[in-house]
């Protein structure tokens, strides 16, 4: 089951148009990837000081199909995709009511503090163990 996190438009996150600015969508689910990863318990700020490592965006493929406007309510998805080594592959989706408005693929990689990939965290692995199962 994906993750859900909401969110409302604020004016702020429009353009000219009163849409939402196509840049927004990616702070969008940035903010949704940090509540999804707080939600499998993990602490970022934690797991950098414990060398750890931390999470950075690789590659992002994205579809923008509808737009979002000031006030609406909407719903950041996160799916867990794969994984392997140092890399996380999900998907996330920006829905209105149920209308699919964003969808995009997501790596991330696992860095070290010499910007070098490391293996995913123990932590994390058993987390996704947790959603894989079940």
């Amino acid at each position: 089951m994906p993750h859900s996190f909401p969110l409302r438009v604020y004016y702020e996150d429009t353009d000219l148009a009163g849409i939402v600015y196509y840049a927004n969508y990616l702070k969008f689910i940035e903010r949704a990837r940090s509540e999804w990863v707080r939600d499998l318990g993990i602490d970022q700020a934690r797991l950098k000081a414990e060398g750890g490592g931390v999470f950075a965006v690789r590659r992002v493929v994205a579809d923008y199909r509808a737009p979002a406007r000031f006030d609406d309510m909407l719903d950041v998805t996160t799916d867990y995709l794969s994984h392997s080594g140092a890399r996380l592959e999900l998907r996330q989706c920006v829905l209105r009511d149920a209308k699919l408005l964003f969808e995009a693929q997501v790596t991330l990689v696992c860095l070290a503090d010499t910007g070098r990939p490391q293996p995913l965290p123990a932590r994390l692995l058993a987390a996704l163990r947790e959603i894989i199962t079940n």
